[in-house]
């Protein structure tokens, strides 16, 4: 799996339109939910700079990207260009597999025996 990465800062009177396009059955995920490939996007805002959000979508693979670029085209080109007058700025990060995952359990206490109780100390 591959996920491209976008920084986008926003004008400040878009900030709701372009989180309705990248946000659950926006604008951009209908766009591609029928791509081979599309696994969906996740949208991030700044906590220090509210205009400022990172959008990063997966795919199976960067050619199904590209396929799916190639047979959306006039649609993207139109999403495009309202993303260019919403936006300040837009940087494409990059795109990165994923090497590794992290996953955090919570803790679970045991039930320790009492000493004496039963004969066995448990720690």
């Amino acid at each position: 799996m591959v996920q491209i990465i976008w920084e986008f800062v926003i004008k400040e009177e878009n900030r709701g339109n372009f989180e309705l396009t990248f946000g659950p059955g926006g604008a951009w995920s209908r766009l591609f939910a029928r791509c081979p490939g599309f696994r969906g996007i996740t949208l991030l805002r700044d906590i220090e700079n509210p205009w400022r959000y990172l959008v990063i979508e997966l795919w199976d693979t960067e050619v199904q990207r590209e396929q799916a670029l190639t047979s959306q085209n006039a649609l993207y080109a139109g999403l495009e260009a309202t993303l260019d007058g919403w936006s300040q700025s837009r940087i494409k990060v990059g795109v990165f597999r994923i090497q590794a995952e992290a996953t955090v359990r919570p803790f679970e206490r045991t039930k320790r025996s009492r000493p004496g109780k039963t004969g066995q100390n448990r720690l």
